[in-house]
């Protein structure tokens, strides 16, 4: 485990050579403080969802209208956690990915991985789940609704067809197969 200003901290498990504002398509994991079940529950393999849940479902699918070149695909709101795709699409041209060669600016290589923290822009997955995270929060509060959040979040850059249509069919079944779920709590309703 990594230290940082004497503290232990978890490493990054993200691609130290992408940068992620780059065009693709990313698989988003954003759980709930402690696990709570703020957003409802499953009965007969569907969702219920509470009111925390039908925002954090309306606030999802407005992301587009907040944030350029942003599509979206599979989603779902479960009891303690949501699963979707982002998909980046417009914010650079293939010229601009990586191809295994770090990209020069002023003779210094410039590796994307490591500016991650200095200034993530408008258009990253960072920003856009930590705008989608606020959003949600802040109108679940201004409506008297319990909510909080897990203070991370996990993404998973999509490499193929083959895994990204495997994670669709994972997130479409993820409310039937809820017993089954990594993230699975007893309900408390």
């Amino acid at each position: 485990m990594e230290r940082f200003r004497n503290k232990y901290r978890v490493g990054s498990t993200r691609l130290r050579k992408w940068d992620y504002g780059w065009d693709g398509a990313y698989f988003i994991t954003i759980c709930t403080a402690c696990r709570e079940q703020y957003f409802g529950c499953i009965r007969d393999g569907r969702m219920q969802l509470s009111h925390a849940g039908v925002l954090a479902d309306v606030f999802w699918h407005e992301i587009p209208g907040h944030a350029k070149n942003v599509g979206l695909d599979e989603f779902v709101v479960m009891p303690n956690h949501i699963h979707g795709i982002i998909i980046l699409d417009g914010n650079n041209d293939i010229s601009g990915r990586y191809s295994g060669n770090p990209s020069q600016k002023d003779n210094q290589f410039v590796i994307p991985g490591k500016k991650r923290y200095q200034n993530q822009g408008k258009n990253t997955i960072s920003s856009i789940v930590g705008s989608y995270k606020s959003a949600v929060t802040k109108h679940a509060r201004r409506l008297g609704y319990e909510m909080g959040w897990q203070s991370r979040f996990h993404d998973h850059l999509i490499r193929d067809n083959s895994e990204y249509q495997r994670i669709k069919q994972y997130i479409r079944d993820n409310p039937v197969k809820w017993t089954e779920d990594t993230f699975y709590t007893v309900s408390h309703q």
